[in-house]
Order: C-alpha cells, then sequence, then structure tokens
C-alpha cells in the first residue's frame, strides 16, 4: 500500500462472513486478473443511490482497502465511502436466487430506505 491508502475498517463498512467467503472465490476464480473486487455508487432512482460491485486490477492512490484471509480484498474510493458509513454488505444465497444485498445504506445518508418498486439497495 502507498502512503495514501487507507485502511477499510469494519465501522465504515461491515462485510458479514458469506459476502467475504463469496467475494474470495470470485476473486480466487479470475486467476489473478482481479487484485480485488470494488464497491462503487452511482446516482438515481428513487431511493437515492445504486449501489454495486465490480472487478479491480488494482487498488487506487485514493482507496480504502479491506483485506483478510485466502486472498480476500475489497477497494473502495472515497466518494462511494462517504454514501456507504454504517452499511453492511451481505452474500444470501436461498436456493433459488443468489446475490450481493447492501443493508443499511440509507443510515449515512439520511434517506427512509423506502420505495415504491425499484428493490431499494440490492442487487
Amino acid at each position: 500500500m502507498s502512503e495514501f491508502d487507507q485502511l477499510l475498517r469494519e465501522e465504515d463498512l461491515q462485510i458479514t462472513q458469506s459476502a467475504r467467503e463469496k467475494i474470495t472465490v470470485l476473486i480466487q476464480d479470475t486467476k489473478g486478473e482481479a487484485e480485488a473486487v470494488r464497491i462503487y455508487v452511482t446516482g438515481g432512482g428513487c431511493s437515492g443511490m445504486n449501489y454495486g460491485m465490480t472487478f479491480a486490477e488494482k487498488a487506487e492512490t485514493r482507496d480504502s482497502i479491506m483485506q483478510g484471509e485466502n486472498g480476500f480484498k475489497l477497494v473502495v474510493d472515497p466518494v462511494a465511502l462517504s454514501f456507504l458509513g454504517g452499511a453492511e454488505v451481505d452474500y444470501v444465497d436461498d436456493g433459488i436466487n443468489t446475490t450481493f444485498v447492501f443493508n443499511n445504506v440509507f443510515q449515512s445518508v439520511g434517506g427512509s430506505g423506502s420505495c415504491g418498486g425499484c428493490g431499494g439497495g440490492s442487487f
């Protein structure tokens, strides 16, 4: 890490064990093409912001980084992190559908979390 990289703490963003395990598998499945999973935030929708994840070839200088065992690595840029304060990322597999879910994303931006039908903070 460079002098600008910051560690991402559990107080900043909580990642459940099931999400950690799935992120680790996804990174391993890239066979070295991705170093981490990046969480990003985009504007839009009645619920305020859209939250997503993609692969990152490397961490950028201003990223906050969370690392763990077996190759788990998550990166978040400062703008996205400002919309994620206190949020939790979970991975849900109910046997039919599998998805990452962003819980408590409205805590940092003061939103209500309710919407007329767009699904809120999951993808």
